[in-house]
């Protein structure tokens, strides 16, 4: 960790604040952030977000492996939300390498993300009302996260990294009967969401603890780096999806929940309408899943088929090649951004004409959301914190990395 800012001692600043540590082992800080707050009283003079206390190395990490190897990593940043980690890596590899996902493939990365969102919002909700004193919000959230968790676990073997997407397309086909497992639960979604809203929109503590609480204006948010639900609940109307579109959100039909009031309810609603959207993108995808393959045809750069690797030699030549010395990938540099459930995911990666990257650097949406959560805090009470925090919904595995 660098050098952090100087924080005046008691003996600089009088009797009147003294300094407090929350976290780095503090339950609502959503994980190992530690925060340095200066106090008067139960009021909040200054705020210094510290941290570090979870860094992985993956960016560094990166560079020492072949890009189909780097997927699995990408899986580990943000870890509530795996298959849009993925999705925004393979999208940047794809860019460089001047290739495209077939539309079934396209479908099936829409599908997935938006199950992300799901479940992402999820345990976001969970936590972030427990916090707050809502603990059987805890019990009914993570109901349906866990029909989402097996519908992972249907799809690629397991219930959090999937390593599902694949530079070119995915991984394997879905297996029989997923749809229909899909499309059950985005039928039942909906209701599930109502009664989320009756035991917290109108409940008169919940709106105490939320409304006017840690107001943040659109000009601050779009000044700290803010994106996601923290911006959008601030006034500021931006969705990559919408905005930038990728993996062919264009063809599908969605709303972008905004709201102009940016404190910790506004927040809240954004992020329910946020599911509730995300339900009808689902469907959507269930509707018109194209057929045909499910990867680009890029024999040297995609896993042929293993019936091929039975018949043809090339193919059995080919697939050896890939997973010994990897694919090469034309000298140059992109940025690919997407939108997370978080907010703005950027893969910044510089290739050097080799199997692996040379650079690899993350514009991760909680690194900057964390940014905006002093401008929230200070000149308010010290409980008004932990729903600040909740609000923000940072995972410090993307802080960190």
């Amino acid at each position: 960790m660098g050098h952090l800012p100087h924080i005046a001692s008691l003996e600089e600043t009088g009797d009147r604040t003294m300094i407090l540590n929350m976290g780095p082992q503090h339950p609502s800080t959503h994980g190992v952030l530690r925060l340095i707050l200066e106090i008067d009283g139960e009021s909040v003079v200054r705020m210094m977000p510290d941290i570090g206390y979870l860094h992985t190395g993956i960016e560094k990490t990166y560079e020492a492996k072949f890009y189909q190897q780097c997927v699995p990593l990408a899986d580990r940043m943000d870890y509530l939300a795996p298959f849009s980690n993925e999705l925004g890596f393979v999208l940047a590899v794809e860019k460089l390498l001047g290739i495209e996902a077939p539309p079934r493939a396209q479908w099936m990365r829409v599908l997935m993300n938006e199950l992300t969102r799901l479940n992402s919002h999820l345990v976001w909700l969970g936590t972030h009302a427990m916090d707050i004193g809502a603990l059987s919000m805890m019990l009914y959230c993570f109901r349906e996260r866990e029909d989402i968790l097996r519908l992972y676990e249907a799809l690629a073997g397991q219930r959090m990294f999937d390593s599902y997407f694949r530079v070119g397309g995915l991984s394997m086909e879905p297996p029989m009967g997923f749809f229909e497992r899909v499309k059950t639960f985005a039928e039942r979604f909906p209701a599930k969401v109502d009664e989320y809203e009756d035991l917290l929109t109108a409940n008169p503590i919940w709106v105490r603890r939320t409304k006017g609480i840690a107001h943040m204006s659109a000009e601050d948010a779009i000044a700290l780096g803010a994106s996601g639900p923290t911006l959008r609940a601030s006034g500021v109307d931006v969705d990559l999806r919408r905005d930038a579109p990728y993996s062919g959100y264009e063809k599908f039909q969605f709303k972008v929940p905004v709201s102009t009031v940016g404190d910790v309810f506004a927040r809240y609603m954004c992020r329910v309408e946020e599911m509730r959207e995300s339900t009808k993108i689902i469907q959507q995808c269930l509707a018109g899943v194209p057929e045909g393959p499910i990867k680009a045809d890029a024999p040297k750069i995609v896993l042929p088929d293993r019936e091929k690797m039975k018949t043809q030699m090339e193919a059995l030549i080919y697939h050896f090649k890939i997973i010994t010395e990897g694919f090469t990938v034309p000298p140059g540099e992109v940025y690919m951004a997407t939108e997370s459930p978080r907010g703005e995911l950027g893969f910044y990666i510089v290739s050097d004409g080799t199997a692996k990257p040379y650079r690899v650097h993350v514009r991760a949406p909680s690194l900057a959301n964390l940014q905006t959560l002093a401008k929230m805090c200070e000149g308010r009470l010290i409980a008004d914190v932990v729903a600040a925090i909740g609000s923000i919904d940072i995972v410090l595995g993307d802080v960190d990395r």
